[in-house]
């Protein structure tokens, strides 16, 4: 059906949602290996219980827009799309389900609970995908993976048997973090801190040999000292000196401990000596060791005071604290209480306090890993985008830890370790249950109950989602990726995990680029949060404003490095945008009657036909640079400016006269006006793939495009520079300079917009004869009714003046608003007058000139004589307006 006069008004909501399913049905985006050249993106898997939030919408759009532009400029693009399993998260949220049930998963056991959390996550764990799906993300939804799915659960037993094999993976008793409300314990950097006021607990520790003489012990947690076994001091601390090896009495318990040196203590802490509770904090487990010390536990994993704990047993580990500070007072140990604030960790998933927990744990050896990753990013293997996140990423990998890898949860995958039923045997990695134990012939075993970290199969998401291990035509063809698009609160949970697993399991970098986009904030710089009531609602904006303009607002603010505030300013301003593109569309085909798009000839144009199309090849230029160097935000802005300033603002107001066919070169007009159009529908396609589909395929029903849809056409390898003249901008330029400074002057004089004005222009040469060929247009744009050109002119005493270039541009004022132009230059001068004072000032501190660098005082004088010329012109021009 031909579809010349399209609706008058776009409403996304007719076309966004059929776009998105006939993309998906028609598997636009399907990839598989063939003689282009890859480039591939595996997407961030959001968890299984996810919904869009802004977070995901940003991230996956700025995906979406690489991976059209490089499908649109020839290369075989591919993106993976997939979700997390999201191990303790997922597992919380069917916990809290059977808990409105009275139930935990122990009522029900392991293999019944599983068989909840799988039932749960086929009934919800789709709808993130359908949301992806709805904002138009352009994946290979037939590639599809879930981190436990039969390919990625092979690929994450087949890496730990690996790793174990090779000494990487050892299990031993370290101090871990530990929650009491997952039931987990938790990798250093899945521990949030946060600055807390608290408490500083000075307790007095008696000597045995003289009870009435004691040491003052300063804690933010008196709770543990039940376990103490030691008090630290500074070898170096005078203080203490006399009392290094003595014995005290620990309060509540009667029990001995000694004194002992440590240079590790900080002299300035509280008192400068420290209560050492080695089964309850990292340092004081390391001090332990160092020194021998006993270990004695008090609190277990459910956060209760147990066995030495004596009358505090079975207390939670608040609550003791209470009752143990009480008895502290009570008894006379305590000196005093001071507030204090302090860092304190929390579980990255619930906010639970983390208690240090003496545990036996799967742990993965990190430094030979790590020092894989230093050598790739010294050798320029991995780059970051912007370069300032390489500086945090080679800090943490040189101060990097060993990774706990296990997890006391029943959602994941569970640790391929068997046990014979001898316990002297050691333990076997398999991926099946063995049929004999290598050491003793037994046939008997069991596997080890805890779980895999979630982040241990995300850290093998690059090359699971390819099929690894199997060795397949995919996985030669599109790994290593060419670009990870992420936050940076994932940096090292996931992004440097993938790097050293990939060096270790594949040998090569799983991405070339990280491209570390920042977080979104309200308008007043916020950090968006439930709490503070400041969430827009990716869904929300979309219903109100369309998909384009929330993928548009998002991707114009995504300016590399910064984080992006948004407000629903951004999304009104897209929304406009859209509606910009459309009638300007329509104004197009109301007035087309060409029937095909043929070949210019540059003698056929107009000084704007040409002045347009040399435009287009520069701003597509400019483009294609901004997303070949993945940022998004800058193509978005000149993809922006091209369209509205330059093609609707300028070009379509002076080709409005020629568009219609029986004017002349009305033909030439449609033929230009068309298109650049099409070229902008490829420019912005990337940003904003409904309106420009829509449009494409309205443009399809009356001409013959250069594709079915923009996806399949490359706007930035078309050319028109055989179209255009060297002077053609700059004569352009000539006339938007000139008509700019008379629609400013009407503005600033308060000039009703409807009243012609009388308007002289002094210029010669080639200027002079710019102005005077495109003098229809100057008087349509400025709306005179009068303009003169002669090179030599003065001006009359009702005439203000502009200057533009080598041009000055005479307004004959209107009686009315003479007035208006003296008081608007008063104030104009009074201004300036205010800003040369400052300037001045600053030319009269010695210490400026004389420490400030030459060229910034060299500008500042430059700009004192600016301001000083504009400043008397204003005086002249005003004192001229005065004599009418």
């Amino acid at each position: 059906m031909k579809m010349k006069d399209i609706p008058k008004v776009y409403r996304p909501e007719e076309y966004e949602e059929a776009w998105a399913l006939r993309w998906i049905q028609e598997k636009s985006f399907s990839s598989k290996p063939d003689d282009r050249p890859p480039f591939t993106i595996v997407i961030p898997p959001p968890n299984v219980t996810g919904v869009l939030h802004m977070g995901h919408a940003l991230n996956n759009v700025i995906q979406d827009t690489i991976i059209r532009y490089k499908r649109m400029t020839g290369f075989n693009a591919k993106w993976i799309p997939g979700t997390d399993h999201g191990g303790i998260a997922t597992q919380n949220v069917v916990e809290k389900m059977l808990m409105e049930e009275n139930k935990t998963r122990h009522d029900l056991g392991r293999e019944k609970f599983l068989e909840r959390m799988w039932s749960w996550k086929e009934e919800s764990g789709g709808s993130i995908i359908g949301q992806l799906q709805r904002i138009g993300c352009g994946c290979d939804w037939d590639s599809l993976r879930f981190t436990m799915d039969e390919t990625c659960s092979s690929a994450v037993m087949e890496a730990f048997i690996r790793l174990f094999n090779k000494g990487l993976i050892y299990r031993g008793k370290y101090m871990i973090n530990w929650c009491p409300r997952c039931g987990t314990a938790l990798s250093d950097i899945e521990v949030e801190h946060e600055e807390q006021n608290g408490k500083l607990w000075y307790i007095k520790y008696p000597l045995v040999d003289n009870p009435e003489e004691y040491l003052v012990v300063a804690t933010t947690r008196p709770e543990t000292m039940l376990g103490d076994t030691a008090v630290a001091v500074n070898p170096d601390d005078e203080r203490y000196k006399s009392y290094i090896g003595k014995d005290l009495i620990l309060p509540l318990t009667g029990r001995k401990i000694k004194v002992i040196q440590d240079s590790f203590v900080d002299p300035t802490f509280g008192t400068g000596a420290v209560k050492v509770t080695p089964a309850h904090d990292p340092n004081d487990f390391d001090m332990g060791t160092r020194h021998s010390l006993e270990i004695i536990s008090v609190i277990n994993e459910k956060g209760l005071m147990i066995g030495p704990s004596g009358d505090f047993t079975g207390l939670d580990r608040y609550q003791a604290r209470k009752e143990i500070v009480k008895s502290l007072e009570t008894e006379g140990f305590l000196e005093k209480i001071e507030d204090y604030e302090h860092s304190v960790g929390q579980c990255y998933r619930c906010d639970t306090v983390i208690e240090p927990l003496l545990s036996e744990q799967w742990f993965l050896k990190m430094r030979p890993l790590a020092d894989k990753a230093l050598s790739a990013l010294s050798e320029g293997k991995t780059k970051f985008i912007p370069s300032s996140w390489e500086k945090p990423y080679r800090n943490w990998l040189e101060n990097i830890h060993d990774w706990c890898l296990s997890r006391q949860i029943w959602w994941g995958h569970r640790i391929p370790v068997f046990y014979c039923d001898s316990k002297d045997c050691p333990p076997l990695a398999s991926c099946e249950i063995p049929e004999s134990c290598p050491s003793c012939g037994g046939k008997n075993f069991r596997q080890d109950e805890d779980l895999l970290d979630t982040w241990f199969s995300s850290a093998l998401w690059p090359f699971s989602t390819l099929g690894w291990p199997s060795e397949s035509e995919e996985l030669n063809y599109y790994y290593p990726t060419d670009v990870l698009v992420t936050g940076h609160e994932i940096l090292y949970l996931w992004v440097a995990r993938m790097v050293m697993m990939g060096l270790e399991l594949m040998g090569e970098v799983p991405f070339k680029y990280v491209d570390i986009h920042g977080i979104i904030r309200d308008d007043h710089g916020d950090k968006m949060s439930k709490s503070k009531g400041n969430v827009i609602d990716p869904l929300d904006i979309i219903e109100k404003y369309g998909t384009d303009a929330l993928r548009f607002a998002l991707t114009r603010s995504a300016i590399p490095g910064r984080d992006i505030q948004l407000s629903d300013d951004d999304f009104v301003g897209a929304r406009n945008f859209s509606n910009k593109l459309w009638n300007a569309s329509r104004l197009i085909l109301a007035n087309l009657e060409i029937e095909e798009l043929r070949e210019l000839k540059i003698e056929e144009l107009e000084l704007s036909d040409r002045w347009i199309l040399q435009e287009a090849d520069k701003y597509a230029q400019k483009i294609s640079q901004a997303y070949d160097e993945f940022n998004s935000a800058q193509a978005a802005r000149l993809a922006y400016e091209f369209t509205w300033n330059l093609f609707c603002d300028w070009y379509l107001e002076l080709a409005k006269l020629r568009l219609h066919g029986n004017r002349p070169g009305g033909e030439q007009t449609q033929q230009v006006a068309l298109k650049v159009l099409v070229r902008i529908l490829g420019l912005l396609h990337p940003i904003m793939p409904f309106i420009t589909s829509q449009l494409w395929e309205h443009i399809s029903s009356l001409i013959k495009l250069p594709g079915e849809s923009p996806i399949e056409y490359n706007p930035f390898k078309e050319s028109f520079s055989k179209l255009s003249m060297e002077k053609d901008s700059e004569n352009m330029n000539l006339i938007i300079g000139t008509v700019s400074a008379i629609r400013n002057i009407r503005g600033e004089s308060a000039i009703q917009p409807s009243l012609a004005l009388s308007v002289r222009i002094g210029a010669d040469g080639t200027d002079a004869e710019v102005i005077k060929d495109n003098a229809s247009y100057i008087k349509l744009l400025a709306k005179l009714d009068v303009l003169e050109v002669s090179p030599e002119l003065s001006r009359e005493a009702s005439e203000t003046l502009a200057v533009f270039g080598n041009a000055s541009i005479f307004v004959k004022l209107p009686e009315e608003t003479i007035k208006q132009e003296i008081g608007r230059m008063q104030k104009r001068i009074e201004e300036l007058t205010g800003q040369l004072a400052h300037v001045e000032k600053q030319l009269s501190n010695k210490a400026f000139v004389s420490k400030a660098p030459k060229e910034i005082v060299d500008r500042t004088r430059e700009k004192s004589s600016a301001l000083s010329e504009e400043i008397n012109k204003l005086k002249i021009n005003m004192e001229e307006l005065k004599k009418t």
